[in-house]
């Protein structure tokens, strides 16, 4: 008498209740300089990805890819980094006002003082710290 069940199927079983998840990896020292840059963005600023990829000698998309892996949020203040265009972009890479994550970051930097249109825009330009200024305070850490 059989189970119906063929011998690929219970190696597939056996494959699948045997796997574990893999172990978190260690930051990079790249993701590491991000975060250190991040650090220093005072609670009611924010910078772009631009501005910290500015004094990395790095790519907007490069620092985009450390942050949404950032293991340290929030002593990491991620939500403080937003698009050059003055727009936020959500933990996860998701764009879009209706985004859940982008909600989030919304209310987390209005709560410390940063304000938004409607659409997800920054109003006020004087709270993006640029390169120059984010450098001074990385440098002074």
């Amino acid at each position: 008498m059989t189970d119906g069940t063929t011998s690929k199927t219970k190696k597939s079983i056996s494959t699948v209740k045997t796997k574990t998840k893999p172990a978190k990896k260690s930051p990079t020292p790249f993701q590491n300089r991000v975060y250190d840059a991040c650090r220093q963005i005072p609670a009611g600023k924010a910078t772009t990805y631009g501005a910290i990829s500015n004094i990395l000698n790095s790519s907007p998309r490069a620092v985009g890819q450390a942050l949404r892996c950032n293991p340290y949020a929030p002593e990491v203040p991620c939500h403080r980094v937003i698009a050059s265009t003055l727009e936020l972009g959500g933990f996860t890479g998701s764009w879009g006002i209706g985004c859940v994550s982008v909600q989030k970051k919304k209310a987390m930097l209005e709560k410390e003082g940063v304000h938004f249109t409607a659409e997800g825009k920054l109003i006020d330009k004087k709270t993006v710290l640029t390169a120059a200024e984010l450098a001074g305070l990385v440098a002074h850490k």
